[in-house]
């Protein structure tokens, strides 16, 4: 038989001639018909519901709260032998750990310039958790497993060969950890690094994102820039490696708990959003106090003030919170894009106006908590003839429909007589005063949140005194959080690294946001590098601030709230 040609066709077979196309018609299959009507659709609905396995519920579970853990994970932590480490990051991650919020598989790994093995650097940061650690004594157990996970690599920033060698001992932990390419990457740095070490991890490709789900993410600390121009510079040196998605600015702030509360207490109670607007609240009050000094961090402050410090983040991130729209979803972009609306709607001052509406001051020598203390001059490491603000306070405006009209005062600052974060809402007088035979007539209401030091929210109003009489006088309802949950709230640097590692962002602020807030501080501090030198000191150490800053409210027939 010759290769290629058909054998013989067996018996009761047919042999169609080769290459002719079949052109019998084969019947079409029937479609199976589709639910039409509506009792169709829902009978055919049962009917899958039936044949689907039914899940059994474990009894044991209900009740019970699931916390999320993150995925597996290496932090790695740049800066991890200087102060804000050893104060406050190291003993986050080990109350993190210590309560089972850390998954197993995580390692930490410390980068320094500074001679340090694994074990000398576990025994630095054991020594900083008997000082700093949230829960005292140290959980002796809980820290041996926790140290087991924390290594040290000494590494200068501008030194390549040194990332090299970062990136290959991360790809080794991936291996011998478990901890499947999930970096998190913590600048706990000088601000004049971060620049030098984002471009490093992208020289060594530490930002790319694994398809089989490893991410990569990196933490910046505040502040953010020193300037708009430099702020704009940093966001692009940093969107040139990350992505927007990978970026988590911090402020430690919107940590707290009382803060991240203040989104629950506006859009989970349906009696205050009706009120939150021009038409019932007169004016808004946002004050961030501080007892200490410059704490030995002369020169740092030399460089930032007040108006750096906590003007462009804490007191710009509280008012987007008080005066932001509700948003769409409880999502990180929808929240940020409500925040970012407010501060662009903040009507910056300029010139002349900074005079009228912005108020500076610096401590002098005074007593503080019955101690006597030097002022801002006399500190270590300052210029004697300083022209650094250690007070601002400010009356700013929001042009949009809710608020148009409404001033919201806000002020900070160093050596005043206590440590106090609070955000006052001050209600209008009522339209017409009823009870004019009362003795006294009660103050408008106002509604005070705390976010720190005693956490919680008073509210006041006018109630009749017993008696025959109608007299009327303020009093208040107060709630505080460690009373009414008798929990201990966790420290915001708990609360934002764990949100960092999930993935959530919500608490973390964007790079426009971050570049709005600096357009509404650069030309306050244009303005008074045009003035004439201040008269510094212009308020003692252990007072409210300076008398300009009392004129100020007290010009719109307002004061500041005592607290």
């Amino acid at each position: 038989m010759v290769p290629g040609t058909p054998g013989p066709a067996s018996p009761g077979t047919t042999v169609e001639p080769q290459g002719a196309p079949d052109l019998t018609p084969h019947p079409a299959p029937k479609p199976k018909d589709a639910p039409r009507t509506m009792r169709d659709v829902r009978l055919a609905r049962e009917g899958r519901r039936k044949t689907a396995p039914r899940s059994t519920a474990n009894p044991l579970r209900e009740g019970l709260r699931l916390e999320r853990v993150p995925d597996p994970a290496v932090l790695v932590l740049f800066g991890a032998t200087g102060d804000l480490a050893h104060r406050k990051v190291v003993p986050a991650l080990y109350q993190l750990w210590r309560t089972n919020l850390l998954p197993h598989e995580f390692v930490l790994v410390g980068i320094g310039r500074r001679e340090y093995t694994d074990e000398s650097y576990r025994a630095e940061i054991r020594a900083a958790l008997g000082k700093y650690a949230r829960v005292q004594p140290v959980d002796e157990e809980a820290w041996q497993s926790f140290a087991e996970r924390v290594c040290y690599e000494r590494l200068d920033f501008g030194d390549a060969d040194g990332f090299d060698a970062l990136a290959k001992r991360l790809d080794a932990f991936d291996k011998e950890r478990g901890t499947r390419g999930n970096r998190l990457f913590y600048l706990a740095t000088q601000p004049s690094a971060f620049g030098e070490i984002v471009a490093q991890l992208g020289r060594v490709g530490l930002d790319h994102e694994r398809h089989d789900g490893g991410w990569r993410r990196v933490v910046i600390e505040k502040p953010f820039g020193h300037d708009l121009d430099s702020a704009v510079r940093l966001n692009r040196e940093v969107g040139k490696v990350f992505r927007e998605r990978q970026v988590y600015r911090i402020d430690h702030y919107l940590g707290k708990e009382t803060v991240r509360n203040l989104l629950v207490f506006r859009f989970g109670n349906g009696i205050f959003e009706p009120i939150w607007n021009r038409r019932h609240i007169d004016h808004v009050q946002i004050t961030v106090a501080e007892a200490l000094g410059v704490e030995g961090r002369g020169s740092f402050y030399e460089e930032t003030g007040a108006s750096r410090d906590f003007l462009q983040n804490h007191l710009l991130q509280l008012l987007s919170l008080v005066a932001m729209e509700p948003p769409a979803t409880f999502e990180a972009e929808a929240l940020r894009d409500e925040k970012v609306k407010v501060i662009r709607a903040v009507a910056e001052p300029r010139g002349a106006d900074v005079e009228r509406t912005v108020v500076r001051g610096q401590y002098g020598p005074g007593w503080v908590a019955a101690k006597s203390v030097p002022g801002y001059r006399d500190e270590p490491e300052v210029d004697g003839s300083s022209e650094t603000e250690t007070y601002v306070a400010a009356r700013l405006t929001i042009d949009d429909w809710r608020w148009s009209g409404v001033p919201f005062y806000l002020r900070t600052g160093k050596r005043l007589p206590k440590r106090a974060t609070e955000i006052a809402i001050q209600f209008k007088q009522v339209p017409h005063r009823l009870f004019q035979d009362s003795a006294t007539e009660p103050d408008p209401n106002l509604l005070a949140i705390r976010i720190q030091p005693d956490e919680g929210i008073m509210l006041r109003f006018g109630a009749k005194i017993p008696g025959l009489g109608i007299d009327v006088r303020s009093v208040t309802m107060d709630f505080t959080y460690g009373s009414a949950f008798a929990v201990d709230s966790p420290d915001a640097y708990e609360t934002l690294i764990l949100d960092a590692l999930l993935g959530d962002a919500s608490l973390f602020t964007r790079a426009d946001e971050v570049e709005e807030a600096w357009g509404i501080v650069d030309p306050i501090i244009a303005a008074w590098a045009d003035a004439p030198a201040p008269d510094f000191p212009n308020y003692e150490a252990g007072s409210w601030g300076p008398e300009a800053a009392d004129r100020l409210i007290e010009h719109d027939g307002r004061r500041w709230r005592r607290i």
